[in-house]
């Protein structure tokens, strides 16, 4: 189980990379070109999953909601205006906090989640990693339709092209 969870959490890491990669690619004003989509600007996209990445690494450690939720706040103001290389800077350090986590949790672990809206509920940890990895692909796809709507092809991050990659 253990290989199969850090495997899509690496996938996850790869697709984020590739997106990175294209990104770096069109013109430089596409980073926080305003648009009626989803997010109101790319920036603001790539923000959100970095911080929703680091806040749901916080729960997974059993932070309180409210302490997870204060450095989603926090994270979501720092990098909304930040340029490319520094949210990508971001998302590399998330991900060695990432790995240095997978690398020693047991994965069947059950952790409880409490919500003030949503309630409270048990989960394994390796159901929070697909729900990062499943919220990475969710914002990756509106990336793409932002990037059409700009006149600007997307890049494919499905799971099976990371897989032609190991």
């Amino acid at each position: 189980m253990s290989s199969q969870v850090i495997q899509l959490y690496e996938y996850h890491v790869w697709a984020n990379k590739t997106v990175f990669e294209h990104l770096r690619k069109l013109p430089e004003e596409v980073w926080n070109k305003e648009i009626t989509s989803v997010f109101p600007s790319v920036c603001q996209l790539m923000s959100h999953i970095y911080a929703m990445d680091t806040m749901w690494l916080s729960v997974m450690r059993e932070r309180p909601f409210n302490e997870a939720r204060e450095l989603l706040m926090r994270l979501l103001d720092e990098s909304k205006m930040e340029n490319l290389e520094g949210v990508e800077k971001r998302f590399i350090e998330t991900e060695n906090k990432y790995r240095d986590f997978l690398n020693t949790c047991d994965f069947e672990k059950t952790i409880p989640l409490a919500h003030p809206v949503y309630g409270s509920v048990s989960t394994p940890l390796s159901g929070l990693v697909q729900h990062v990895v499943n919220h990475g692909t969710y914002h990756r796809g509106n990336l793409t339709a932002m990037l059409h709507q700009l006149g600007y092809s997307g890049v494919p991050t499905d799971y099976v092209f990371y897989l032609y990659t190991v």
